[in-house]
Parts: structure tokens; C-alpha cells; sequence
């Protein structure tokens, strides 16, 4: 909860007494939660070959870092969303908003791919992302940082979208 939340929360607070850039923080933060959400669901939905946004090699599906043009498609329109929802209360933020919401999604996806741990199930012989995997096997590392999972991936990538929409909300 806090890795996809706590930016959001946090940037709701400090708009309370900073107003705009930390306004439009905080809806970049959950536009960019948004974005990786919408990706995940409707591109495991509708399928297609993900492929490593860091090598454009095939890889499995549901692991982080893959990409589909359906699910990359699904994070431009839920950064819309949220950015569209926000204009509500300001019409200046739709811009930032939306933009913060795409760029969280881009980083969500890069860091997937390239720092998250990655790790291998010696009993289902394929490639996860927790020790133990699902069927209860031990599993080794294959790359990426061991301390740096899902969480922190999704943690980086709202305040990612937070910092683009708050700095572009003040140009």
C-alpha cells in the first residue's frame, strides 16, 4: 500500500499548505499508480508477446519490465484518466498530470527490467520475482539488485510521476 500510495499521500498533505506543485504531485503520483495498473491488467487481458522494454527481447508474461503495445496503449489512457480528473479542480494540470502519469509508467517499466531482482524457480524452471516462488521452491538470483523488488519499482516509479508532474506544473 505504501509503495503504490504513500508518494500520493504524502504530496496530498504537504498541497495542503504548498498548493499547485504539490497538487499536481500528488495527482502525478497516482496518475502514474494509475498508468502501471491499466498496463498490467488490460495488456495481460488482451495479450501479445511482452517484450523487455530495456532489450525488446521476448519475455514471459507477467514478469516486470515486459511490455505489449495493448498494455503500453492501457497506461496512456489511465495517465489520462486521473489527468482528466484532475482538471476539476485546476484545468493547468491536465498537462503535468498526464505527463507525470506516462513518465511514472516508462520508469515503472524500465526499473522492472533492468534493477528489479529477478530470480529463477529451479522447480518450475522459468524466471520469477519471489523467494520462495508460488509452488513453495527455493529460488536464486539471476540479476538485478536482490533488495530492490516490486515494491520499490512501484515506489520509484510514483515518485518519478510525482516530480514530473509537480516540476512541469511550474512552467
Amino acid at each position: 500500500m505504501l509503495a503504490n500510495g504513500g508518494v500520493a499521500a504524502a504530496c496530498a498533505l504537504l498541497a495542503m499548505r504548498y498548493g499547485l506543485p504539490l497538487l499536481a504531485a500528488f495527482a502525478g503520483a497516482f496518475a502514474a499508480a494509475s498508468a502501471d495498473t491499466w498496463g498490467t491488467e488490460i495488456g495481460s487481458v488482451l495479450g501479445g508477446v511482452p517484450r523487455s522494454i530495456a532489450t525488446l527481447r521476448p519475455v514471459a508474461a507477467g514478469l516486470s519490465g515486459g511490455v505489449t503495445f495493448a498494455g503500453t496503449l492501457a497506461e496512456i489512457v489511465g495517465a489520462a484518466a486521473v489527468a482528466l480528473a484532475s482538471t476539476a479542480i485546476d484545468a493547468r494540470l491536465f498537462v503535468p498530470v498526464f505527463a507525470g502519469g506516462v513518465a511514472g509508467a516508462f520508469v515503472d517499466s524500465l526499473l522492472g527490467a533492468t534493477v528489479q531482482s529477478l530470480r529463477f524457480c529451479p522447480r518450475c524452471a522459468r524466471a520469477c520475482e519471489t523467494d520462495p516462488h508460488a509452488c513453495g521452491a527455493a529460488t536464486a538470483p539471476q540479476r538485478g539488485a536482490s533488495w530492490f523488488g516490486n515494491d520499490a519499482v512501484n515506489f520509484a516509479a510514483t515518485l518519478a510521476g510525482a516530480l514530473a508532474a509537480g516540476l512541469l506544473v511550474r512552467l
